[in-house]
């Protein structure tokens, strides 16, 4: 039952995280979140019609044998933008790495020096922290603060 508990939650970290990741072509070449995030979304467009293509050709052409295939073909077509979304929950949930860490850090200080209102640093930030403190840094921080780090 945890294991499904986790699952689940780790699919609802995902869409946040998805939704609260800021895609600037700034941090492309930094994260992977941004390629992921836009292959998830893909998935999630097309891999549900791929999914009911394969099985229902297989049922115009009244091939019985081939359905265990064109089952197995729409499962794994409609996992695959579910695997994206819990590998975003994961990364989400994930502690930043020393050199993150001072990053956000960095970021945090610079932006409450500048007279915005946030919430305390995190002692050990996570990724989707440092999504949010990127997001109020892009809309908040002015070209020449932000060249500092891009």
């Amino acid at each position: 039952m945890s294991n499904k508990v986790g699952l689940i939650r780790s699919l609802k970290s995902g869409q946040k995280y998805m939704d609260s990741w800021p895609m600037r072509k700034e941090l492309n070449l930094l994260f992977p979140e941004q390629r992921i995030i836009k292959a998830t979304k893909f998935g999630i467009k097309v891999m549900p019609a791929i999914a009911a293509i394969s099985v229902l050709t297989q049922m115009v052409f009244h091939n019985e044998q081939a359905m265990p295939q064109a089952v197995i073909i729409a499962l794994f077509a409609i996992s695959l933008p579910l695997q994206g979304v819990w590998w975003l929950g994961n990364r989400a949930n994930t502690q930043l790495p020393p050199a993150l860490a001072g990053w956000y850090r960095e970021i945090h200080q610079k932006i409450t020096e500048t007279g915005f209102a946030l919430e305390p640093a995190k002692s050990k930030p996570r990724y989707k922290e440092l999504a949010s403190i990127l997001n109020r840094a892009f809309r908040q921080l002015d070209k020449t603060a932000l060249e500092r780090w891009f």
